[in-house]
C-alpha cells in the first residue's frame, strides 16, 4: 500500500520495532518501522502509512538542497501533517477502501469472509476512548495530546515531580477519557518521547492534524479529481501536489511562511473541524 502511495523502497526499508518511527539519513536513505498485533491489523497497517508519510517528505526534498541543513522537513508540525494525512485522510477514507478492500480480503479471507468494504471502513473509523495514543480514534485523539501537554507544563514548571507523574496521568485519563491505565506501559510510559528527551513534541501531532486538513483541502481545490484517483488506487495527484507545494521546499521557509505559500492562509483549525464533522456523520450515518 505505501509503495502505491509513492514511498520508494529503493531509497528506504521497513523494519519491526516496539514504537514505530521514521528516520532519514538523507533523501536517498529514509527508513520506516512498524509494529504488529495478531489481533489488531490496523496497528501495523496504519502505523506503516503514518511513517511512510514522514519518509516521503524526506525522500522528496529538492535535489538542490542535498548536503545542506535545509534538506529536511520544514518543521515537526508540517512533518506530522504528512503522516497524519496519509494515515487518516487517505488510509482511513471510504474511497481508499473501495479500491483496496478486495486485495485486503485476499490476505484475510477467513476474517473478512462476511465483511464488505463499507463495514471495514466503519470499523477502522470507530470512535471509542482508548488507553494508547497511537491507536486512538480521530475524535478523541487530541485529548491524548492535551493530557501530555498539560503534564509537560507542570513537570517543567516544577509543579509536578517525576514520581507523581503516573498518578497525575491516570487522573487525567479518567477525567478526559473515562479510562484508568492498569499498567505504566499502558499509561505514562507508553510513548518514547520523554525518555528520549523530546519534551514539547506532542503538540505537533495536533498541529499536524489541523495542517493535514488545511493542506488536503487546498490540494482538492487545485485538483478536484484526487478523491476519484484514490478510489482507483492512484495517488500521483496528491503526491505531486505535496511534492510541488511542500516537500521540495525543505526548510527554505519558516513554518508559517511555508503554510501560507502552500495554502494561501496561515494555520487554521476550520478545515480540521469540518473534516471531523463530515467524516463521522458519514461513518455513523448521522445525516441519514
Amino acid at each position: 500500500m505505501v509503495t502505491s502511495f509513492g514511498y520508494d523502497f529503493n531509497r528506504g526499508r521497513l523494519d519491526r520495532t516496539t514504537h514505530p518511527f521514521a528516520t532519514s539519513f538523507g533523501k536517498n536513505d529514509c527508513r520506516i518501522t512498524t509494529r504488529y498485533d495478531k489481533n489488531l491489523v490496523q496497528m501495523s497497517l496504519m502505523g506503516t502509512m503514518h511513517e511512510a508519510g514522514h519518509a516521503m517528505y524526506e525522500q522528496n526534498v529538492g535535489d538542490d538542497l542535498v548536503g545542506t541543513t535545509l534538506a529536511s522537513g520544514c518543521s515537526n508540525s508540517l512533518h506530522e501533517s504528512q503522516s497524519r494525512m496519509w494515515e487518516n485522510l487517505v488510509g482511513r477514507s471510504r474511497n481508499f477502501w473501495t479500491h483496496f478492500f478486495p486485495q485486503f480480503q485476499q490476505y484475510f479471507p477467513q476474517q473478512l469472509s462476511d465483511v464488505d468494504s463499507s463495514s471495514l471502513y466503519r470499523a477502522l473509523n470507530k470512535v471509542s476512548p482508548s488507553l494508547i495514543r497511537v491507536e486512538a480514534d480521530k475524535v478523541t485523539y487530541n485529548l491524548h495530546i492535551i493530557l501530555r501537554f498539560e503534564l509537560e507544563q507542570d513537570l517543567l514548571d516544577g509543579k509536578l515531580s517525576v514520581a507523581e507523574a503516573p498518578e497525575a496521568w491516570n487522573a487525567k485519563m479518567q477525567s478526559y477519557l473515562g479510562l484508568t491505565p492498569p499498567t505504566y506501559s499502558e499509561g505514562v510510559l507508553q510513548d518514547i518521547h520523554w525518555a528520549m528527551g523530546g519534551m514539547g513534541y506532542f503538540p505537533t501531532y495536533s498541529l499536524g492534524n489541523f495542517l493535514s486538513c488545511q493542506l488536503f483541502d487546498k490540494a482538492l481545490e487545485d485538483n478536484p479529481s484526487i478523491p476519484s484517483q484514490i478510489q482507483e488506487g492512484e495517488f500521483s495527484g496528491l503526491f505531486g501536489w505535496l511534492k510541488e507545494h511542500v516537500w521540495t521546499d525543505g526548510r527554505r521557509r519558516f513554518p508559517q511562511e511555508q503554510i501560507v505559500k502552500a495554502t494561501g492562509r496561515p494555520l487554521e483549525t476550520g478545515p480540521y473541524l469540518r473534516y471531523l464533522t463530515t467524516k463521522f456523520n458519514d461513518v455513523y450515518g448521522l445525516d441519514d
